[in-house]
Order: structure tokens, then sequence, then C-alpha cells
């Protein structure tokens, strides 16, 4: 199969600026375009890994504390029917786990100090079947949770700005008082912290408070449960399978995902990353197109080659083509390098930083600021073929004007003076 000598000329000629020192400075400038490239292309698969990384810590975490969909009664009260409703709900295929609950919000106060919690009342048995932090919780502070005794867990966060410790009392305060002579008096009651959970996301750690569902049916004076806690087997299916629950479900009712609930977080996540993709896209052109100049300066120093291909019968088109392939050739290696530096670099990150750090002597993600001790990253193809075609295409791009300009040269004027 004979190649094309379009390819073969220009694979030369993109080795030829390395072979001889007459073409030193082109080989640099085109050594530099190619390293510029590899760089770009690494720094935008390290960074979009990294921050999708941390969007994944940060969604683990969070649903590791709420559940996929949450059904509320209509109004935000009582649910009619929580029976019938977990029953329909059960059967749908993507649900395999489903619990009421009581939600509302209090005060909870330990001496002088008070602060502004969401109480969630649960089903200690079901808990595990909903989050993770059932799981962990499972056989120890969920065991506390008797109903009748007024037991309470709360964040970590919460525990330590209130200064209680297990055993501890603090007074639960419901927003709906009780009407007196003396006017409408806050409903107090006294709880006995249990234990105490840290799943990682602050919201969470420093304003959620569980009880038993009873103890919070009573403390509300609510006649049931006020919604449904529901996991599916396919967290990204949320949306879908809330459509769905939203119209096969008998009654009126509140159903929200899990990507709703957190949608202003999301959004910002996206918005950031896609304007790191943008900024970051800027420095490969940058790089991509310093090829315009090492083949401009490549034409000029091949002029008397072109001009010899034009009378032995090459066209206009097939110069041109000689060209872009060089040009595309420095596009194509230093995206492939900057592939492999970045693939490279992304999969190994939790060994690099550790070793940086103390190399440096600093930690990039202190525990007690970020909650997360060490650099999460999740490399995804999503974000890295986007990345080579842009990548390559911009090469593409630069390579046609000088191409072009090299397939103009008027073989006459360039052999005048050789």
């Amino acid at each position: 199969m004979r190649i094309p000598y379009e390819l073969l000329l220009g694979w030369r000629y993109t080795r030829a600026g390395r072979a001889t020192r007459r073409n030193g400075f082109i080989s640099f400038i085109s050594g530099v375009s190619m390293l510029g490239i590899s760089l770009g292309v690494a720094a935008l698969i390290i960074v979009l890994s990294v921050m999708n990384g941390f969007q994944k810590e940060v969604r683990d975490r969070m649903l590791s504390v709420v559940s996929h969909i949450e059904i509320y009664g209509p109004g935000g009260g009582v649910l009619p029917d929580p029976q019938r409703t977990l029953a329909e709900a059960g059967r749908h295929p993507q649900v395999v786990g489903a619990a009421p609950f009581v939600a509302a919000q209090a005060l909870l106060a330990r001496g002088e100090d008070m602060r502004g919690t969401l109480v969630r009342g649960i089903d200690p048995a079901r808990e595990p079947e909903i989050t993770d932090l059932g799981v962990q919780l499972r056989d120890t502070a969920l065991k506390q949770l008797v109903p009748g005794e007024f037991g309470i867990v709360l964040g970590g966060e919460l525990a330590r700005s209130l200064g209680v410790r297990e055993g501890d009392a603090v007074t639960l305060i419901a927003p709906s008082g009780q009407v007196t002579p003396a006017g409408i008096v806050p409903r107090l009651k006294q709880m006995t912290v249990v234990g105490s959970f840290d799943s990682g996301h602050y919201e969470y750690d420093s304003g959620l408070v569980l009880l038993h569902m009873e103890d919070a049916a009573r403390i509300f004076r609510l006649e049931g449960p006020t919604g449904l806690r529901l996991k599916l087997a396919d967290l990204h299916q949320a949306r879908e399978v809330a459509a769905d629950l939203a119209t096969s479900l008998s009654g009126q009712f509140l159903i929200r995902d899990w990507t709703r609930q957190n949608r202003t977080w999301f959004a910002a996540v996206q918005l950031e990353k896609r304007m790191m993709f943008i900024i970051l896209t800027l420095i490969v052109a940058v790089a991509a197109f310093n090829l315009v100049s090492t083949l401009v300066m490549t034409v000029t120093d091949k002029r008397a080659d072109i001009a010899i291909l034009r009378t032995l019968g090459a066209s206009p088109g097939s110069v041109m083509g000689i060209f872009v392939v060089q040009g595309a050739l420095v596009g194509v290696i230093g995206t492939l390098a900057g592939l492999l530096l970045g693939l490279g670099v992304a999969l190994n990150i939790d060994v690099l930083v550790p070793a940086l750090e103390q190399a440096l002597g600093a930690s990039f993600l202190p525990k007690d600021i970020y909650l997360i001790s060490r650099m999460p990253s999740d490399p995804r193809s999503a974000d890295i073929l986007p990345v080579a075609l842009i990548s390559l295409v911009l090469s593409f791009m630069a390579t046609l004007y000088p191409s072009w300009r090299a397939s103009r040269v008027n073989p006459a004027e360039a052999l005048r003076y050789e």
C-alpha cells in the first residue's frame, strides 16, 4: 500500500527541524508549541478531574444524610394515608427502601447557648434502609432512640458548638407554643443526648438532629409522619422516578429529589466547572496558535523545496497538505502527551499530593477547614474526549493559513536567488 508523499514529507519536515542545526530555532518554537499543548491539555484534565472528585465527594457525603427522594403531604402537613402511599411508592422498580419521617424546625438550647436546628423524626428500624448514616449508627445511637424516652442524636458540629456529650440534657423548643392567659408560651421539652454523628457535610453536622418519629410527633403535636423518604437503586434516575411517582401515587403530594433539594449548590459547581474549562481551553488555544509562527518560519525556510516540488508537478493542494500534516503532527503528539500526563497525575493524585505536601511541609486541605483530608479525583471520559478533540481541532485550524501561504509560493520567485 502506497503512502501519500504528502504524509511522508510532512513527517520528514517535522523530524528534520530536530535533526539539523540550521533549523534549530524553528525546532525550538515547534517544541515550545508542542509542550504548551501538552501542558494545557494536562492542566484541563487534572483540574476537571479534581473538580469532579470534589463534586462526587460532597455529593456522597450529602447523600449519606439525605434520601434520594422525599414525598411530603399536601401543604406540608401530615400524610393522609402513609401506609398506602408507602406501599404504592415501594412498587416502583427503582425504589429499594422507603420509610416515613417527621420534619420540623426548632431551637435547641443548652444553658445560654441556643441554635436553630432541623429536626428529623425517624424510624430507627428503617433508617438503615434509606441512608448510609443509618447504617453507620445502626448499632450505636439508633438503638438508644426508644419511643417515650425522648433521646436525641446531634450532628457533631452542633454538639461541639453547644458543648454537650452523650448523656447530657438539652432543651428542644418547638416553634408553635401553647396558648395561656399570659399569651403564647413556647413548648419546651428536655431531651437526652444519646449520640452524635459526623457525616463530613458541614450543613448537616451543624444543624440536623435525629429523634424517634413518635417522640417528634408528640412534641410537634402531629398525628403521623409528614412525609416518606425513598432510596433508589440508581441515584441518577431520581428525577425520572420522581416524575413517575407524581403520576402514579394516589393523592396530591410534593415530591422532591436530591438534585432539586441542593439545586443552587450543583448549579454553582457546574458554572464554576464550565468557566474553568473555558479559561484553561484558552491556554491550549494560545499554544496551538503558536503553530502559526512555527509553520510560517518553516515555509520561509523551505521555499526552495516548495519550488522544486512545484516544478516536479506537485499541485498547490499537495503542498498545502504537506504543511498541514506537519502542523497536525505537532498537535497530535502534544495532545497525546498531554493526555498521558494529565491521566497519569489525575489517577495518582492521592499519592502525588501527599508526597508534595511532605516535601513542602504544608497541608493543602486542612481537615478542620475543608473536612476532606485528601485531594479527590474522578477522571471522566465525558470531559477527556472533548478536551482532546478541542486541542486537535485548534491545532488543525492553526495550520491552515501558513499551509495556504506555502501553496501560493511562486517557483520562479523562490528559485531566483538559489
